[in-house]
């Protein structure tokens, strides 16, 4: 892993944690709202808003992997594919085939 990929690794764990902080504050805040009968129909929405935020936070922190699986398996059958065909093409030359 190269200095690259690793700082935008620290800085994607440091982003989804302050993300997760601000989340569970704004939790706190929607349920105390909801407890406050009044102010139900402003605490639901923000409970909503605090639980995508909470998602959210946890997609910046998991691996690549995680995030994104479709993306990550092309990409490795891509690379698979390819080590295949070279792998047929040294067979074809050590046969004498090609």
């Amino acid at each position: 892993m190269d200095g690259g990929e690793f700082g935008m690794r620290l800085l994607r764990g440091i982003a989804g944690a302050l993300l997760w902080i601000v989340s569970l504050l704004l939790m706190l805040v929607g349920v105390i709202l909801c407890v406050t009968v009044i102010l139900l129909p402003v605490g639901i929405p923000l409970l909503g808003y605090a639980r995508r935020m909470f998602t959210g936070s946890l997609k910046l922190m998991a691996p690549r992997a995680v995030s994104h699986p479709i993306e990550q398996s092309e990409k490795a059958m891509k690379k698979r594919g390819h080590d295949v065909r070279k792998s047929a093409k040294r067979t074809r030359k050590k046969l004498g085939l090609a």
